[in-house]
Formats: C-alpha cells, sequence, structure tokens
C-alpha cells in the first residue's frame, strides 16, 4: 500500500494532466464506460456538515483502477481555524480488490474540480476571455483559477469573498506568482467583480444566489462548483433561466444541484432547459456556445468518475518518480 499525501498530489497532478484526464473520463463517462453508483450522504454536526461517499470504476482506462472517496464538507470549520474539506481516497486494482494506495483526498478533489471546470470553460467561454470573476477564496477557488488560465489568456482577476482579508490575500498571492503574473484585485462588490468579465467561477459555500442577475454581462461563462445540495445554491434562477445550461451529469444534477432545483421549483424552467452533460460537448455530440453574447453555465455536483481519472494519474507518475511511502498491509 502507497501512502500519497497532498504535497505527492501537487507534484504529479499539474493541472494541464488533470484537465486532459477530464477530457477522457467525461467521454468515457458518456459512453458508459465508467461504473458509478449514486454516491450516499451523511450529515452530522449542527452546522451544514456533509461527508460524501463516491465509488467509482473504469477498467477500460490506460489503468484500470477502482477508487472509493470519501470527502467531508464542514462550512463551519473556519471558525475552528481548519480546512473545510477533508478526505481520503483508497485506490484498488479492479480485476483483486487488492488495496493499492491511499491518497490525500482534499487535494484531489479541488484539482480535479478546478479541471473539469478547465474543460467545461474550453468547451463554452469565448475564445478571447481575458477577465475572471472569482467568487470565494478558498482552495477550490485557488484551484478554479489555475484550471481557466490553462484554457484562456487571463489578464485581470476580480476576487470577490465575504472573508475580504482573504480575497486580499489570494489577489496578492495572484499578483506575486514570477511564473504567471497577473493584475489580481479583491472586491467588496459582487457587481463589481462581474463588470466586464468573460467568465466567473462560483466556489463559495453560500445558501443563497451571491450576486443578483441584473449584474450578469452578456456573453459571459459561469462555472459554478460551491453548492452540492438540493437546498443550496449559488447562481441566480433568472441567470440560469436566460442561460445555455450544461451539468456534468444530469441525473447527479437533478438530484443535487439546488441552482437548479430550486429555479425548476419556482417554475423558472423545467428539467429539459438542460442542454446538455460535458460528456457530450467532450466528444462533439452537442453543440457549445451559439454567438458570442450567450451567457453559459456549467453546474457541477462532483462526479466519482473525476476521482478514478486523476487517481489514475497520480499513481502512474508517482511510480515512475518513487514518490510516496510504503506500508505493509
Amino acid at each position: 500500500m502507497t501512502i500519497l499525501r497532498a504535497a505527492d498530489i501537487a507534484r504529479t497532478l499539474p493541472m494541464a494532466v488533470a484537465i486532459e484526464a477530464m477530457r477522457k473520463v467525461f467521454a468515457a463517462h458518456a459512453q458508459g464506460q465508467v461504473q458509478a453508483p449514486p454516491r450516499a450522504m451523511l450529515r452530522t454536526g449542527n452546522e451544514g456538515g456533509a461527508t460524501l461517499v463516491m465509488p467509482a470504476a473504469w477498467e477500460s482506462g490506460e489503468c484500470p483502477l477502482l477508487t472509493t472517496k470519501v470527502v467531508s464538507v464542514f462550512p463551519g470549520n473556519s471558525k475552528r481555524g481548519l480546512p473545510a474539506i477533508h478526505g481520503a481516497v483508497l485506490a484498488t486494482d479492479p480485476s483483486t480488490g487488492t488495496p493499492l494506495a491511499l491518497l490525500d483526498g482534499a487535494s484531489l478533489t479541488a484539482i480535479r474540480t478546478g479541471a473539469v471546470c478547465g474543460v467545461a470553460t474550453d468547451l463554452l467561454a469565448r475564445p478571447d476571455s481575458r477577465a475572471l470573476a472569482v467568487f470565494g477564496s478558498g482552495v477550490q477557488a485557488r484551484t478554479q483559477v489555475r484550471a481557466i488560465r490553462a484554457v484562456r489568456p487571463i489578464e485581470t482577476i476580480r476576487i470577490c469573498s465575504r472573508r475580504i482579508a482573504s480575497a486580499k490575500a489570494m489577489a496578492e498571492e495572484l499578483a506575486a506568482n514570477p511564473e504567471a503574473p497577473v493584475k489580481a484585485q479583491a472586491v467588496a462588490a459582487p457587481a463589481e467583480a462581474l463588470r466586464n468579465a468573460d467568465i466567473a467561477c462560483l466556489a463559495t459555500t453560500s445558501r443563497v444566489p451571491v450576486f443578483e442577475d441584473r449584474d450578469v454581462p452578456a456573453g459571459i461563462h459561469l462555472n459554478a462548483i460551491g453548492s452540492f445540495r438540493a437546498e443550496d445554491r449559488e447562481l441566480p434562477g433568472a441567470t440560469v433561466a436566460r442561460a445555455r445550461v450544461v451539468v456534468d451529469d444530469r441525473a447527479a444534477a437533478l438530484e443535487e444541484a439546488g441552482d437548479l432545483l430550486i429555479p425548476i421549483r419556482e417554475g423558472l424552467f423545467t428539467e429539459r432547459h438542460i442542454h446538455c452533460d460535458l460528456g457530450a460537448l467532450v466528444l462533439g455530440a452537442s453543440a457549445g456556445r451559439m454567438s458570442p453574447s450567450e451567457v453559459t453555465v456549467f453546474k457541477s455536483v462532483g462526479l466519482p468518475a473525476q476521482d478514478v481519472a486523476v487517481a489514475q494519474a497520480v499513481l502512474a507518475e508517482a511510480e515512475r518518480l518513487g514518490l510516496g511511502e510504503r506500508i505493509a498491509w
């Protein structure tokens, strides 16, 4: 058994590799090549904590693998000085059931979530997109920025977070990065973040929309990944109603995506408003953006298939580099 910690994940899973892994696995998912039963959710604590159990098997990939991820999302952890997300991924040989590795689930989740939005952005955002708005300033927000910058020539980034100090710290980090300098600033008002934005990423723990529909500019592409429960949403219903909507998986979205379920219950649109799954875009079976002025939305609740794909990439590179701690099992 090999133990791979967060530092190992970061070294073995550069964003470009993760994005390519997402392209492949979403195509495979659309073609029925990935086994991934519905995930189980446990709610504990009194501050909206949730623990998810997510199994998946991809036996036709380059390295056949079965993974089981247990990830916990506890928004109230910030008051305790703890990360909001903890997790672990158990990688198993699908032909024998032999445990192969235990991977840090929080870092793996952050990178693969950013990477899937990188794929969606590449397929839906205008090619000349240069201004990015980011809602949230945690780990997920940072990986979103990395992924978007991998597929679009971003020049300016505006960050809006309920924790303004955290937003300022993130802006300073981005501006000071000598390898990938960018003009970044923290803003207090959501409308200011969206002003003239080409792309926006929503990576918050908010249970209500984080901006007003009237502030959403024409032609913007929106990635919404923060909410994953039927009663929570980050996007205004009116924005979703006027957008071309793509989801990671239709069945999962209609079970868990409050960004869609709440406006459906409000009568703003029906299930048929969902344009397609991301896999259909990857395969070219469905069209993406139809005009420069169209608003597009990618809503993701996260799929176990994503975990098995990036775990494959990590294990292959870790073996090549000799990374990880080997323990008897």
